[in-house]
């Protein structure tokens, strides 16, 4: 109890009234998290980590939501076209492709198309980069590193989307973009809003 009493001092300046006075002043107070939104402060953001082939979601006041396993890029980070690489930096969400599809529903060039995978056109097809149940279409926002000319993201294509069982996910496997579980990529398509910005960074 003295314990508490001198945190109680020391945090305002003042006693307080009691300890459940205290508590509930400093839940009214503004909570600044390690992993507050650097671009946009007080907004929701996603972290997609190539270290760890992992994907957070934060809330406004930088503490996670959820953490997906993800799987980047194969050939690993970079930004210019036809690199098939994962672009780094800041980037927001401009296109969301896939409301309210089933799961495994087929998206041919940002189409929803009424075919369906399975594990049996996988196999048939080993090479081929499934785009399955929604698109979260990346832009990015940082000129003349992944914005404009040769390393824009958004004329790469480069997304965050459904991928089919196949894919080793917690291993980059991808051609640049961030594939998900198909029950993961809709929680997220769920949870978040167009122009939610995204940093994909090298970092943990």
């Amino acid at each position: 109890m003295k314990r508490l009493l001198l945190l109680l001092l020391c945090c305002s300046g003042s006693l307080v009234a009691s300890p459940a006075d205290f508590i509930l002043q400093q839940q009214d107070g503004p909570l600044v998290a390690a992993h507050a939104n650097r671009l946009n402060p007080g907004q929701p953001w996603l972290h997609v980590s190539v270290a760890e082939q992992s994907l957070t979601l934060y809330d406004g006041r930088g503490l996670p939501q959820k953490r997906y396993t993800v799987s980047t890029a194969k050939n690993g980070v970079g930004e210019r076209v036809n690199s098939y690489q994962t672009p780094r930096g800041w980037h927001r969400v401009c296109e969301r492709i896939g409301d309210d599809v089933a799961a495994d529903t087929i998206i041919y060039r940002r189409k929803v198309t009424p075919w369906k995978y399975t594990p049996q056109l996988a196999a048939e097809y080993p090479d081929k980069d499934w785009i399955l149940t929604r698109i979260l279409w990346l832009c990015g926002m940082e000129p003349g590193k992944n914005q404009g000319g040769d390393v824009d993201s958004y004329d790469r294509a480069i997304y965050i989307h459904g991928a089919g069982q196949h894919v080793p996910f917690g291993t980059p496997t991808s051609r640049g973009c961030v594939r998900m579980r198909n029950e993961d990529v809709i929680e997220l398509y769920n949870l978040t809003a167009n122009g939610i910005d995204v940093l994909i960074s090298e970092e943990n």
